[in-house]
This record gives C-alpha cells, structure tokens and sequence, in this order.
C-alpha cells in the first residue's frame, strides 16, 4: 500500500476537511452577529412580499383570462365534498325506507294488481 503521507487521496480528504473546519468556523461566527439575522429577517421579508405580490397578480391574470383561481378551486372542492357526502346520506336513508318496505322475504314490494284474469266466458270484469 502506499505511504500515508505519499497518497494524494489521503492529501485530498485532510486539505478538504481542513476546508470544512474553517469554512464552518467562519459561517458560525457570521450567525452570531445581529447585523446577519436583521439581513436574514429582511431578505425573509422582502420575499414573502415578492410571493404574496405574484399570487395577486396571478389572481388578476386568471381572472382576465376567465380562469378559476387556487382559491377558488379548493372552495369549489369543498363545496363538491359536501354534496356527496349529503347525497351519500340520501341514499342511506333511502336504502334504509326501501328495505323496511321490501318485507322479510327481502324482494322488492311486488306492485297491486288492478286488472283480473278474464272469466271462464272469456270476459274481462
């Protein structure tokens, strides 16, 4: 094997994790001043107006372009969900009525008969 001291990929790793160890010590003494987190709080700032100032326009944009919005799909999802859930109940309640009609031979209830078999004359009553 070759000397530890001759191996370049040895050489590589110690200047890479040297590279880390001031790299990380510099980073660590960056976060600690206040003047990083106020850059931080503005540039987090700064962002989420940019975001909530896209989503509007995007709004607007749909809306002229006779398009739902987000908001409106998820309002339209919901408004959907609630009516299957109540036409869900309706069936319930419907399978429950036509099963206390349906009698214990668990048929459906057969329909009144209102005609009568002709007569042995052959006439209808």
């Amino acid at each position: 094997m070759a000397d530890k001291g001759n191996d370049p990929v040895a050489i590589w790793q110690t200047m890479i994790g040297e590279m880390e160890k001031g790299f990380n010590a510099f980073a660590n003494k960056a976060m600690e001043s206040p003047q990083f987190s106020k850059a931080m709080n503005q540039v987090g700032g700064v962002s989420a107006g940019a975001q909530k100032q896209l989503g509007e326009m995007m709004e607007k944009y749909l809306l002229t372009m006779n398009m739902p919005s987000r908001a409106q799909m998820v309002s339209m999802a919901e408004r959907l969900q609630s009516i299957e859930g109540q036409l869900n109940e309706i069936k319930a309640l419907l399978h429950q009525v036509h099963g206390n009609v349906a009698g214990p031979e668990g048929g459906a209830p057969k329909p009144p008969r209102t005609k009568r078999p002709p007569s042995a004359g052959g006439e209808q009553k």
